[in-house]
């Protein structure tokens, strides 16, 4: 599907990967509407971004605030594509230090941000994306986020991990569900990347992080991310992929 001209929805818009993804989206031309939580600069950054960004002030865990906010994007056009980037982790493990068993809290409280979040995200998409006349072939794109935790989650990751291996589960039965409506879903699970979540950690353990990525050896690009989730967009082959984006790298056990 082309970009140009369409209408896109970014998630976790407001800084890190989702701002890079509304950027590239913008610059090969569409319109996009930022959702991020109220207490985000999501509203200036948007003005910054010029005329064809705007902001919707949303907890993705709250499906009526939710709904309203892809109501209010597709006021300024049909749905054709959602990236979604919006999610966070919490360290815990399994056993305290004293080895009593982990509070559940922290493991509900990830599991709700990054599961139905991603779920009530990727439902009410498909909602508007089903109703829209074919693009080049498709109605609607959709490109959630997990992590290379996903696959080899770290000690103190074991709440996150699994989220993000849900995401990666939910990808491809949610692309053979919704291609009968020509809506193709993929995700991106991208490694250790230079977001604003890494830059206040010391520079010798950001370069301990970069070191352990093969090739090439450093964060990777929050561009890299929106570069890829704007390829996903107009290939119209991918499809129930989840595809990792991370130098290589293979996450050590901690």
């Amino acid at each position: 599907m082309r970009i140009e001209g369409i209408n896109a929805v970014v998630t976790g818009g407001a800084s890190g990967l989702g701002r890079a993804a509304a950027e590239r989206l913008l610059k090969e031309g569409a319109t996009v509407t930022l959702v991020d939580l109220p207490s985000s600069n999501g509203a200036a950054v948007a003005a910054g971004l010029g005329e064809a960004a705007s902001f919707e002030a949303v907890d993705i865990t709250d499906s009526e605030s939710l709904t309203a906010a892809f109501d209010s994007a597709a006021d300024r056009g049909p749905i054709r594509a959602v990236v979604h980037c919006a999610g966070r982790g919490k360290p815990m493990r399994v056993l305290n230090r004293d080895g009593a068993a982990a509070d559940p809290d922290p493991f509900e409280t990830v599991v709700r941000l990054n599961v139905i979040g991603s779920f009530n995200v990727l439902r009410l998409a498909a909602e508007r994306m089903a109703t829209n006349e074919p693009l080049d072939g498709d109605r609607g794109v959709c490109v959630l986020t997990a992590s290379v935790a996903a696959f080899e989650g770290q000690i103190g990751q074991v709440n996150y991990a699994s989220a993000k291996a849900a995401v990666v589960g939910m990808t491809l039965p949610a692309a053979r569900d919704l291609a009968s409506v020509g809506i193709r879903v993929c995700t991106i699970a991208p490694g250790t990347f230079d977001t604003p979540l890494l830059a206040g950690l010391r520079d010798d353990v950001r370069e301990s992080l970069a070191a352990t990525v093969p090739h090439p050896r450093r964060l990777g690009d929050p561009a890299e991310y929106g570069a890829l989730a704007a390829h996903i967009i107009e290939n119209g082959m991918l499809n129930g992929e989840s595809i990792r984006l991370d130098g290589a790298l293979r996450m050590a056990p901690r």
